[in-house]
């Protein structure tokens, strides 16, 4: 069992936008380095929509959406704002009634929350004691399957600072985002071994293992 994530990363290091809000959580340009995902057939399947291209970025996709068994991620990449939750109406992410996880989900958190079960056997839990209380939660949900955390670059940032993260996939997209939010950045002394380079429309696959 791995824990591992995957996230695009434009050539000049960054992984979102400048001013990421509620109505623009990638930032401005954020989306652009996710452009050559949105018409595989793959990612559609998993949305719920038909058609597509098959192409060398598949099998990295199809891969990347299977292999888990549980997912962490931060607060702000489940969305819903700064500060205590809402409850009129209450925030249940960004993916409508059927998120594409399908797997028990942690959420790092400051406040406190009743799980959230949804459609397609994702449930969001919300864990309030810190990355290593998320983890240990995601690996007994994971079973003998990886735990795959999904981001964003600051709870990616504790992970790999903290030695947690077993491997990686960077997904290079020819983009210049100028400035935005970049992911290594207080991380400590990473030591890092190639394990594959898949060349495809519109976007680069480099996967390393961390080495330890």
């Amino acid at each position: 069992m791995r824990v591992k994530f995957q996230i695009s990363v434009s050539l000049d290091g960054f992984v979102a936008g400048p001013n990421q809000s509620l109505e623009d959580p990638l930032g401005i340009g954020g989306e652009d380095l996710h452009r050559w995902m949105f018409e595989l057939e793959a990612w559609r399947r998993m949305e719920g929509q038909e058609g597509g291209i098959v192409n060398e970025s598949t099998p990295v996709v199809e891969e990347a959406m299977t292999s888990y068994g549980a997912m962490i991620m931060g607060r702000k990449m489940f969305g819903g704002g700064p500060g205590p939750w809402r409850d009129d109406p209450p925030w249940r992410g960004w993916w409508g009634k059927n998120p594409p996880y399908h797997t028990p989900v942690f959420v790092l958190t400051h406040h406190r929350r009743a799980p959230l079960e949804m459609e397609g056997d994702t449930t969001f839990v919300f864990v309030t004691d810190g990355i290593g209380s998320a983890l240990e939660q995601a690996r007994s949900a994971a079973g003998d399957r990886d735990v795959a955390i999904g981001g964003g670059a600051s709870t990616l940032q504790q992970y790999l600072a903290a030695g947690l993260v077993d491997e990686f996939e960077f997904r290079v997209v020819p983009v210049i985002l100028g400035t935005g939010e970049r992911l290594f950045e207080h991380v400590g002394d990473l030591k890092l071994e190639q394990v594959r380079a898949i060349e495809a429309p519109g976007v680069t696959h480099l996967k390393y293992r961390v080495v330890r």
